[in-house]
């Protein structure tokens, strides 16, 4: 098994500028916003990827709260607490919106940890898939110093909702770009290992990202 240092065959991305022409309103992504886990191998091109890596989490203003960067999806007192990890058949990226690239993690094709235990079969040869892990640690540098950043339960409540706003932002920018999307538990064990993740982080759900059979 490869381990985390082994980028053989991957390097940085940039990625192009999303385009919001021909993406229709916001009501019309709503319209055709749906689950489908009948995704396809066919590759998406890097400009959908973008569209879609943007609307997830990317920056949309330059002065956001407490005088940072804002990023489109919202977290708890900004704390930013969410990381997407980009999983396709070459390797394993980490999104970073601040410069909208990607940041090559591990080369190798891993997929198949996107999703659940007994999931697999559905969506297997999807061209991209998204792992979303937080850290905790990301609450202590939080704009607003509030109690609940503390509490290991209200913590769980802030990074789910955290995660649940970035996912639909996913699934209305795949609606507005033709994609399909499905949201789903990922494997978690072996995510931490192959990503050798720090106790602090916490690999959360996945998602299915390309063209549908339906």
């Amino acid at each position: 098994m490869k381990n985390k240092s082994d980028l053989t065959g991957i390097q940085p991305v940039k990625l192009p500028p999303p385009l919001f022409a021909d993406c229709g309103t916001l009501f019309d992504a709503l319209k055709k916003r749906s689950t489908a886990r009948t995704v396809n191998g066919k590759k998406i091109s890097r400009q959908k990827l973008s569209g879609i890596l943007w609307a997830a989490s990317g920056i949309n203003r330059q002065i956001g709260p407490f005088g940072g960067p804002g990023l489109i999806a919202g977290s708890a007192s900004n704390s930013q607490e969410i990381s997407i990890y980009v999983a396709m058949p070459e390797g394993i990226y980490l999104y970073e919106p601040h410069g909208h690239k990607l940041l090559p993690v591990l080369s190798g094709d891993y997929r198949a940890l996107a999703i659940g235990p007994g999931q697999a079969p559905a969506g297997a040869t999807a061209p991209v898939r998204l792992i979303y892990v937080v850290d905790i640690e990301k609450f202590k540098s939080a704009g607003f110093q509030e109690p609940g950043l503390y509490n290991a339960e209200i913590q769980k409540s802030y990074y789910f909702v955290d995660t649940g706003l970035i996912a639909q932002n996913v699934y209305l920018a795949a609606a507005a770009l033709g994609l399909a999307a499905w949201f789903h538990n990922c494997n978690k064990l072996e995510i931490t290992r192959v990503l050798s993740l720090l106790p602090n982080q916490r690999p959360l759900f996945g998602q299915t990202i390309g063209y549908s059979d339906d």
